[in-house]
């Protein structure tokens, strides 16, 4: 059964139905970015300066590997990080939270606890991502927004915007129709483009690669890929794009069997249980919300960005030539 972002990749007869639907989503879209930029709807400065990584297509595009990097990159160059998040997966509706490895995923949100268990540094979710940043301690001298590009309360000094390289842009239409948050011409607006993986045109590129796979019921026992190589395995993945972790396991050599859930999906035991003991390979933000019923043949691959060193200079030259900000 095809679910509606099936047909966000290509032209149909339900696409033509949803356009008109799709330009009141881009008027929209326009007008309320119009309000922010007038002062009709408030937005707010703060004293650090903030990076935002985004993307303009509904769905998985690579930040939060490119957010783990960012974080390792500016420490090494002497900033303080800290970061905030919508907290999509859990409970973030209320006052700001603090997110720490041991966090509970349902309510700080599946990637705030894989950026807390890989990071180290200051976590706070909150739907109010203004808020969310006021909540930062004091140590933290940049801010960097896990998300919330199409989040305007929030001023921001650097906007970062992934690109999916193997999936583009679709079909080009906004949401519903397609998927599209904001029309493509958006990110001739932005700082730096992103491009997930090699793509022709405007961007820097990153490129994921796959580190030991580690075991979800022992964390200290880690496997090899080429020990899966041939082998019949259960592929888990409730992420943006499950295609593309299959895709990436085959030219492994991994025989799988897939297994696609929806985006944040809450797993239950049973949902993972396949009935016999082949080993059950699933992406790490999967890992979080399953390690509470673990066991011995589940693993997980985490991932590590690789980046074109210009795109860290140019970074670091966006930030040392923002303007100094009034205290008070």
């Amino acid at each position: 059964m095809k679910h509606l972002h099936d047909y966000w990749y290509g032209d149909s007869i339900l696409t033509s139905l949803l356009l008109p639907l799709s330009w009141l989503f881009c008027g929209v879209v326009a007008l309320r970015r119009y309000a922010y930029r007038k002062g009709l709807l408030p937005s707010y400065r703060l004293q650090l300066p903030v990076i935002v990584v985004g993307n303009i297509t509904a769905g998985g595009s690579g930040k939060t590997p490119l957010v783990l990097w960012l974080v390792e990159f500016l420490r090494e160059a002497g900033y303080r990080p800290g970061v905030i998040s919508r907290g999509y997966g859990g409970n973030s509706s209320g006052a700001p939270r603090a997110v720490n490895a041991g966090s509970d995923p349902m309510e700080a949100g599946d990637e705030a606890v894989l950026l807390a268990r890989r990071c180290a540094c200051p976590i706070r979710v909150a739907a109010d991502r203004v808020a969310a940043a006021r909540d930062l301690p004091a140590e933290c001298d940049v801010i960097i927004s896990d998300d919330g590009l199409q989040h305007y309360r929030l001023r921001r000094d650097i906007e970062i915007a992934v690109v999916d390289a193997e999936r583009g842009f679709g079909n080009g239409h906004c949401l519903p129709a397609g998927p599209l948050r904001e029309p493509v011409s958006r990110l001739q607006e932005v700082d730096l483009i992103v491009n997930n993986g090699k793509r022709d045109g405007a961007g820097y590129t990153m490129q994921l690669h796959e580190l030991a796979l580690h075991n979800l019921h022992n964390e200290s026992l880690t496997r090899h890929t080429t020990d899966f190589q041939g082998q019949r395995v259960h592929a888990v993945a409730g992420i943006g794009h499950p295609a593309r972790f299959f895709a990436h396991l085959r030219r492994l050599g991994f025989d799988i069997i897939e297994h696609g859930f929806p985006d944040h999906h809450a797993f239950t035991a049973d949902e993972i249980e396949f009935g016999d003991d082949a080993p059950v390979i699933m992406t790490e933000k999967d890992a979080v919300k399953c390690r509470r019923f673990a066991k011995l043949h589940y693993w997980y691959m985490p991932v590590q960005a690789g980046l074109d060193a210009a795109f860290g200079e140019q970074l670091l030259t966006l930030l040392r030539n923002l303007p100094r900000k009034p205290h008070g």
